[in-house]
């Protein structure tokens, strides 16, 4: 199978290596700053920025928040099937 991928270096410019499932946690951070949030069920996503600033956004079905994301929290979240996009 051809590998596009095989030859490129992870790039903010480039799409995502792969998703980390998200557990919303008041204390733990992901395993790795995503690059952006994908959300399957909409509802508020409380985050931690990349940029260490706490944050709430509104989002719908199938929305793609595109911030680096340190944490995701449990308290204030009620969007479901939250991922990660990662650079691996």
């Amino acid at each position: 199978m051809s590998d596009p991928f095989k030859n490129r270096s992870p790039s903010l410019n480039g799409p995502a290596t792969d998703l980390i499932p998200v557990t919303p946690s008041d204390s733990v951070d992901l395993p790795i700053v995503a690059v952006a949030l994908y959300v399957e069920g909409k509802g508020a996503v409380r985050f931690v920025s990349q940029a260490g600033e706490t944050r709430t956004v509104v989002l719908l079905d199938g929305a793609i928040l595109p911030v680096g994301v340190r944490r995701v929290m449990a308290t204030g979240t009620t969007a479901t099937g939250i991922h990660g996009l990662a650079l691996v």
